[in-house]
């Protein structure tokens, strides 16, 4: 039976849309395949890591009769990616092979059966659908993810806190050292939903969602939320704990305001953090009436030294921050100008941008 003929192009961005969650080494070797579904002229692909299932559909040619089986993910997508893009790619079914065939190349793979293949078991408890143009919902997602934890015990700090409220979608996302929260307006009212989706998730969400008007539906269960946009459809288990108070982190009317521009901001931190000491990464920022200076300096005793001018004309100031934690949240605003707003050299600072009022980033301060 002929699975598919059709443009090496058009199957391979199939299967990389898949293909992200995954995993190369896995206790059950069917998880690095890819499960293959044809039902009449629709051919489905799915993949699974047994708490996340990517599927999605294409009409992709060939014979209209019904197959299930299995393919080593990995394998099908090099081989497409060292064809030429222009190639047309015939995938024929055999006995327990799969048999690909492009101008004059041949491959075998060999295939495992699709009922070994595990299928996350949906929930039956879906909330009601509400649905963001994706552009809205990457935008966001772009905003807060670099504050995720990674691999932290506080195992409901690795993903983001994902709230629906009325009008109102807000991420938050923190490692205990930072905060970042980001909000978008819902072009209609919701019942609230307060769900806390996996870092693994939020990442693969980021790769998949397109820059457009465009809309993914949402739905989310006790332990699972669902996912559809353009013909992917995707699952995921949720974080189970309570997520801190984040209203209790974010500091309210810090007296002392900066606003300046985000980019020459940026590539000053970017320089200075050259010359930071590669365990603390620490940078000291010394605000005082006109003038914003930056400093680091390593064991070595080498030294980096930058300053920018500012309207301001409040009292010195003078706070220590990892480097790193300002340069994550720079580089992913996107806009303008950057406020910083400041109490004194002990209390966190709150970064907001005066373009973006639904966005929020709050970094505790080191002793360098």
């Amino acid at each position: 039976m002929i699975v598919l003929k059709a443009a090496q192009e058009k199957l391979l961005a199939a299967l990389q849309s898949v293909a992200g969650i995954v995993e190369r080494r896995h206790t059950l070797p069917v998880l690095a395949n890819v499960l293959l579904r044809k039902n009449g002229p629709q051919l489905e692909f799915v993949t699974s890591d047994l708490e996340i299932q990517v599927r999605t559909q294409a009409e992709l040619g060939g014979d209209a009769g019904e197959l299930a089986t299995t393919v080593s993910a990995k394998k099908l997508i090099d081989i497409l990616r060292a064809l030429p893009p222009d190639q047309t790619v015939t995938l024929s079914s055999g006995a327990n092979k799969l048999l690909m065939q492009a101008g004059r190349s041949r491959f075998t793979l060999q295939t495992m059966p699709a009922q070994d293949f595990p299928l996350v078991s949906e929930s039956v408890d879906f909330g009601p659908m509400f649905s963001v143009p994706q552009k809205t919902l990457r935008a966001l997602v772009n905003q807060v993810h670099f504050a995720m934890a990674v691999h932290d015990i506080r195992y409901y700090l690795n993903g983001i806190l994902f709230i629906a409220e009325g009008t109102q979608l807000t991420l938050v996302a923190t490692d205990g050292h930072r905060l970042a929260l980001a909000q978008a307006t819902l072009g209609h009212e919701i019942p609230k939903q307060e769900v806390i989706l996996p870092r693994k998730t939020v990442l693969e969400l980021q790769r998949l969602l397109a820059d457009d008007e465009a809309p993914i539906e949402i739905r989310f269960a006790a332990n699972q939320a669902k996912f559809a946009f353009g013909s992917m459809e995707f699952v995921s288990k949720l974080v189970e704990g309570k997520f801190p108070d984040y209203n209790r982190v974010i500091p309210r009317n810090h007296p002392n305001h900066i606003t300046l521009g985000r980019a020459p901001l940026l590539a000053s931190l970017q320089r200075a953090a050259i010359l930071t000491s590669e365990k603390f990464k620490g940078v000291r920022l010394g605000v005082e009436p006109g003038m914003l200076k930056i400093a680091a300096s390593n064991a070595e005793q080498e030294e980096a030294q930058e300053e920018l001018e500012i309207d301001y004309d409040g009292p010195a100031i003078d706070i220590g921050f990892n480097v790193g934690y300002l340069t994550d949240a720079l580089a992913n605003i996107g806009a303008e100008m950057v406020t910083i707003e400041l109490l004194d050299g002990q209390a966190s600072a709150l970064f907001t941008v005066p373009e973006q009022p639904g966005f929020k980033y709050v970094v505790m301060p080191m002793r360098i």
